[in-house]
């Protein structure tokens, strides 16, 4: 095909994305039914910038009701389905992405902004340039991090992003990204509005970005009360149609997990984030109710410091590993709702080696190891307990006291420590902790979220909270990350495993079954494979 050619091709397509962009819109336009509901939520958002966080408490709060992305994550499956982007191309090298975007998408009109145009390339260009340069204007008047465009290796792999018309995106990588549109779809990469962020960055109030957001989302933000109530409006100009059917959504921040199931019985709330294990019996047996669960694509882990030592010898690490009582726990922290996790990632996760077995349960066996390695007297350990309940792990306190009895019996002595949620995650990427409890739910589906993310030298002031950085290792991830072909994606992330299973960087404990009951006349609502609770398409009878 001729340059020329190339350039008509590109005209025509651009039209019928735009015709096929307004067609849409239009049928969305409809009206959001009078109906409101509440959902209780288990924390308060750090903020609603959600590049800046890796919680699903954000992701919730933020990427899924108010922003929108390039691409999105299907409800059903997990698959990959237009968002902002009404089509895509990767180029035969795999090493450029071209981005169609939808005509007509209007950003939000708040209390604090309104918008004169509508989105476009301009919005898409801003919104990476901020987390990929270092020197952007609005990154300097703003100084935040960005874990997870970091930790996935886009921070050095996006070489340029480009816009050669208002409707076309184009991002050139360094080397090829075999899951670039999984993440692409994530909340991080929720587009923000250029018009506003200059808008602020004019006044000298850039970090409002963060506390009054603005977005082409199905929900426009009103307001937040801290540890109270976050309160979003239906949005009337979506642009997709049968995704709003709620005229307003409020957020009740309810840390108590038996509060939470008490306002939902009594119809305060309609739907409940995670119940305790002890509860879903009568769940289930109560006609107000829909028990909505699904077996979780998470892992609950106890994560080992290797950056300091004792925790650096991997004998130590194995010590402690097996000196674990796993199956106790799964009995008295999960009370039959999750099964013992042995890898890095989920059974369900692709890639999964399930000829990996766990070390046995021997305390003996652990004892000894730790005298080889030079404790015969015992240790010291700090042992952190997360502060909050999550699906991965539904009472952080009593595994960590359980933990803390089973390594008393091989001398080592741990104190348990706890923090506000922001603080404990803030300390633990800083390297303060010796071992803590924390977990994953998976973010887009690909190996390359758990043992990348998880694992990797690139993640190690991220997610990465073992602070292991092991080459041998990460070079099979970056391998299989820098390959389309999928078996040897596949057998570069098992003999990682392998790797992980030799090493110990830290203990897997847990897959737990997610719960959401949802009062009876709710509709549309589905558990979120992904960690999230969404909204989209979820209406009240």
């Amino acid at each position: 095909m001729t340059g020329k050619s190339k350039r008509a091709w590109r005209a025509i397509h651009a039209l019928l994305v735009a015709q096929a962009c307004i067609a849409d819109f239009a049928a969305a336009q409809q009206r959001v039914p009078d109906k409101s509901l509440v959902y209780c939520s288990e924390a308060s958002p750090a903020g609603f910038d959600d590049a800046q966080f890796t919680s699903s408490i954000e992701a919730s709060a933020a990427g899924y009701t108010v922003y929108n992305r390039l691409v999105e994550f299907d409800r059903e499956n997990g698959d990959i389905e237009p968002g902002l982007a009404q089509s895509w191309e990767r180029s035969p090298d795999g090493l450029q992405y071209t981005f169609y975007l939808r005509h007509g998408v209007k950003f939000h009109t708040t209390g604090y902004f309104t918008p004169t145009r509508e989105f476009n390339a301009d919005d898409v260009v801003f919104t990476f340039e901020r987390m990929r340069d270092a020197q952007h204007p609005f990154r300097r008047a703003y100084p935040v991090s960005f874990p997870y465009f970091r930790d996935l290796g886009l921070a050095t792999n996006i070489e340029r992003i480009d816009a050669p018309d208002p409707y076309t995106v184009r991002f050139t990588l360094a080397r090829i990204d075999a899951p670039f549109l999984q993440k692409m779809a994530m909340p991080f990469a929720s587009i923000l509005s250029r018009e506003y962020a200059d808008k602020l960055l004019a006044a000298g109030r850039a970090s409002d970005i963060n506390w009054h957001p603005v977005g082409t989302g199905p929900f426009v933000f009103i307001d937040y009360a801290k540890d109270a109530t976050i309160r979003f409006a239906g949005n009337t100009q979506y642009w997709k149609a049968n995704i709003v059917r709620l005229k307003s959504l409020t957020f009740a921040i309810t840390t108590d997990p038996m509060v939470r199931l008490q306002k939902l019985r009594q119809g305060e709330c309609q739907v409940m984030s995670y119940p305790r294990p002890a509860d879903i019996a009568s769940i289930r047996k109560d006609a107000r109710l829909q028990d909505v669960n699904q077996p979780g694509f998470n892992l609950g882990y106890l994560a080992y410091n290797t950056s300091r030592a004792p925790l650096d010898d991997v004998t130590v690490r194995r010590a402690l590993d097996m000196s674990i009582d796993k199956h106790a726990i799964l009995d008295a922290v999960y009370q039959g709702t999750a099964r013992a996790a042995t890898n890095p990632m989920p059974p369900m996760q692709w890639g999964y080696d399930f000829g990996i077995r766990d070390a046995p349960y021997d305390p003996a066996r652990a004892k000894a190891l730790l005298a080889q390695a030079g404790h015969a007297n015992g240790l010291k350990l700090r042992l952190w307990a997360m502060p909050v309940q999550r699906a991965y792990n539904p009472n952080a306190r009593l595994m960590a006291e359980m933990i803390q009895a089973d390594w008393a019996k091989i001398g080592v002595q741990a104190e348990i420590v706890t923090y506000e949620m922001g603080e404990y995650v803030r300390r633990a990427r800083a390297g303060e902790h010796d071992a803590l409890l924390i977990g994953w739910s998976g973010n887009y589906g690909d190996p390359d979220d758990w043992l990348g993310v998880l694992l990797g030298c690139d993640a190690v002031k991220g997610g990465n909270f073992a602070k292991w950085c092991y080459k041998p290792y990460d070079d099979l991830i970056k391998e299989a990350r820098a390959t389309l072909d999928i078996d040897a994606r596949t057998a570069r992330y098992q003999q990682a495993q392998r790797i992980f299973k030799e090493q110990v960087p830290f203990t897997p404990i847990a897959h737990a079954t997610v719960y959401q009951p949802v009062a009876h006349n709710v509709t549309g609502f589905r558990i979120d494979r992904f960690g999230m609770t969404r909204f989209w398409g979820v209406g009240i009878d």
